[in-house]
């Protein structure tokens, strides 16, 4: 077994650092790997993060990277970089459950698209992160796996549904992960487990093969440690595929460039609440505190929000179409073998009327418009990822917030959701930490279609305060 101390070092580099230390031929992939799996093998344990492992595939794959590499072959951004792959995203010879008891032994015959254009670019496929039973829920647990907890404390949730993916960055199990993203997948495991998740805009990580291709509330993305392995594994990531309707023409090979900008004079709207939605107080403390690193870069920072007070009722609306056609042959089939929540969304979506979406699609126009209004004052909006710190992994969601019961399993998850029916690109960035020593994450807006002025206002703001850095307790 490799020297740990040796290892740690490594492991924790950005995924720049290593693709080049690979690129130099410094360091072997295959040495990169096998550091990667002795982490999990260490550490993994304690917080049961990566469900699913090829392990021995994945050194054959590091060693035929590294040969193929020293016989002068052209290498992919990615290359010889480890990655984690979400356990609801397909990985053709490898099991994919989606955290329920219906695919405990499913093995996909292909990859997903995300999952092909991660590989074309080098990276080695480690395994399979965990998830809640079908993505549901910011709660990272399933009758399959069980709970993965977070890396700062493990007698909290690490948040989901990307949650394994949050974790096995956090603790140096993976350099780079991919997840997905419709009520906050993306981005509230990333605040809670203090790395960084961005929701790209509808189609610009397209997916091919589900059932709604032109439904905008799900989008799949990249995690990682910094913004910049975020935005190196969306340059390969994005990008046309006609076999997808949504689809964004823009090659994303720009993101990989530098995202260096001067953001003087630029607007940024600053929302503690979205006008009185509840949220922690200590939460608020915590990012509250980071509103002078804007102005310290020039920004023009002002207290304001949209009115984004449909949203409630476009999300509910729209969450429950999705699930009612995902889970319809789930409930007429195995119904015994779903989790209560999963059951009631489906049901809520099996019984809707088509006048009900039409509303919740006429609401969504109209908060477009006025979005559109809004983002011709300011360039970003800047409020919280998440209503409140990491709760009891003996929970599925919060009992309360502030003394405000939720009257869903979804309620608490505010911040995030508002944002998905928007359509508009977000990301989640470590922006500190509790007195409790729990991560906490702040999530930036921008104006439609512009993930690489996200990526280069969050990558300003990293360099100012090096959160990420602070790693979790599990890794010593």
């Amino acid at each position: 077994m490799s020297d740990s101390s040796t290892n740690s070092e490594l492991i924790f580099k950005t995924a720049r650092e290593q693709a080049k230390l690979i690129a130099d031929g410094e360091v072997l992939s295959e040495e990169l790997v096998q550091a990667h799996l002795e982490q999990i093998e260490r550490v993994n344990p304690a917080v049961n993060a990566m469900v699913t492992l090829d392990a021995e595939s994945a050194l054959k794959q590091a060693c035929e990277a590294d040969m193929a590499r020293m016989a002068g072959e052209k290498i992919g951004p990615l290359y010889g970089l480890p990655i984690a792959i979400k356990d609801l995203q397909n990985t053709k010879g490898i099991l994919t459950t989606q955290g329920s008891l219906i695919y405990k032994d499913f093995v996909p015959t292909s990859d997903a698209l995300i999952v092909e254009r991660v590989k074309k670019a080098g990276a080695i496929v480690l395994g399979k992160s965990n998830t809640p039973e079908f993505g549901a829920g910011s709660q990272t647990f399933n009758p399959v796996f069980g709970s993965t907890k977070n890396p700062y404390d493990v007698s909290k949730t690490c948040g989901g549904s990307s949650g394994g993916a949050g974790v096995a960055l956090a603790t140096g199990m993976t350099t780079i992960a991919t997840g997905s993203d419709l009520g906050g997948s993306l981005r509230n495991p990333a605040a809670w487990s203090n790395v960084v998740g961005i929701r790209p805009s509808p189609g610009r990580v397209p997916a091919v093969g589900g059932d709604l291709g032109w439904s905008t509330l799900s989008t799949d993305g990249p995690m990682g440690r910094t913004v910049d392995d975020v935005a190196l594994q969306l340059s390969v990531m994005a990008g046309d595929d006609v076999r997808s309707p949504l689809s964004l023409r823009e090659s994303g090979a720009g993101y990989a460039g530098s995202l260096e900008r001067d953001f003087k004079g630029v607007r940024i709207a600053w929302s503690k609440d979205l006008g009185g939605r509840p949220i922690d107080a200590e939460s608020s403390r915590v990012t509250e505190a980071q509103k002078h690193v804007f102005e310290d870069l020039g920004c023009i920072v002002e207290d304001d929000e949209p009115d984004l007070s449909t949203t409630d009722q476009i999300f509910q609306a729209l969450r429950a179409y999705n699930f009612g056609i995902k889970h319809e042959a789930h409930m007429r089939d195995h119904r015994s073998k779903l989790k209560e929540t999963v059951v009631w969304n489906a049901d809520q979506g099996l019984k809707m009327l088509a006048i009900d979406v039409a509303h919740a699609e006429r609401l969504r126009t109209r908060l477009w418009e006025q979005l559109m209004k809004f983002f011709d004052k300011y360039e970003f909006l800047a409020l919280p990822v998440t209503s409140v710190p990491p709760f009891s992994i003996d929970l599925e969601y919060p009992a309360d917030i502030n003394g405000v019961v939720p009257e869903t399993y979804l309620d608490w998850m505010w911040p995030c959701y508002t944002i998905s029916v928007t359509g508009l690109p977000a990301m989640s960035i470590p922006a500190g930490f509790t007195k409790d020593e729990l991560p906490v994450g702040l999530q930036l807006v921008s104006r439609p279609r512009d993930e690489m002025g996200l990526l280069q206002l969050a990558s300003a703001f990293e360099g100012e305060t090096n959160f990420w850095k602070q790693r979790p307790s599990v890794v010593g």
